[in-house]
């Protein structure tokens, strides 16, 4: 069993491997809202177990806070027994990104066996979400807030108010770099980090979507990384470099892997209109 912290009051924290993904509870009265279901349904199958093994009661609701694989690859295993929130978006991410994707790796299981793919029925949350919606847990709120693109165009954060704790996503991420997956707007991104921290207490705990807790000040970092990224995808593309010419100046000036920033700069130069090869 995975080990639980309890990093606010009734809020706990689990970190699962492979790649580290953040997990967590919200306990109310009327039951346990969980956030983000991991990549397959044996590794939610494995979640719920490690949840019933707490005895902090049922799985009520379940939050998505965005339409990545290894947050919602999962949502089969909750589908029949919570009601499933998310951004209105993850259908159209669904079928532009994730099952396409899905398509080409259970083609070829060989390629990354540490993930079972086979069984993966993409399923879209029950309730989809365009504006901010609050639920009554019973005795406390969470706040479901969906936000602008940043990391994809499908982010929603839970915020509980009572415990001064926020959950993020992959808005914010601790463990690895940010990662500019697909459907990223890496234009936006640093802004809504930003805005977002406008709303976060300084001694507020925010658990991001791969690693330990953070604060408010790691936010603000992390957008002020993105943002010379940002500067530079738009330097590069005035200056009419290509993809691979850009990537290696801007991995070398940011200390980001060139895997990392190479995603990026062809969302970038798709999104300011084209790019040379």
């Amino acid at each position: 069993m995975t080990d639980w912290a309890e990093v606010a009051d009734g809020v706990w924290h689990a970190r699962y491997h492979p790649i580290d993904i953040s997990t967590v509870l919200v306990r109310g009265d009327d039951g346990l809202l969980l956030v983000d279901t991991r990549c397959n349904p044996r590794e939610a199958a494995e979640l719920r177990a490690d949840v019933d093994a707490l005895k902090l009661g049922p799985i009520r609701w379940v939050v998505n806070t965005h339409a990545h694989y290894d947050h919602s690859f999962g949502n089969q295993e909750f589908g029949g027994t919570a009601t499933i929130y998310g951004h209105r978006r993850i259908p159209a991410h669904f079928r532009d990104f994730e099952q396409p994707r899905l398509d080409v790796w259970t083609a070829d299981p060989a390629a990354q066996p540490q993930y079972d793919w086979a069984d993966v029925v993409l399923t879209p949350p029950h309730e989809l979400l365009g504006e901010s919606r609050e639920l009554d847990l019973g005795g406390r709120a969470a706040r479901l807030i969906p936000l602008p693109p940043g990391h994809t165009d499908t982010d929603l954060v839970v915020h509980i108010p009572d415990a001064d704790c926020w959950i993020v996503g992959d808005i914010v991420e601790e463990s690895g770099p940010p990662m500019f997956g697909s459907g990223s707007f890496p234009f936006t991104w640093p802004q809504v980090i930003r805005d977002l921290a406008a709303e976060v207490g300084g001694t507020d705990v925010v658990i991001p979507g791969h690693g330990k807790a953070v604060d408010r000040r790691f936010m603000l970092r992390q957008a002020a990384e993105l943002g010379a990224v940002a500067d530079a995808i738009t330097a590069a593309h005035a200056e009419r470099l290509g993809v691979a010419a850009a990537t290696t100046r801007i991995a070398a000036d940011s200390g980001l892997p060139e895997e990392i920033v190479e995603p990026a700069v062809r969302r970038g130069f798709a999104q300011l209109g084209g790019a040379t090869p």
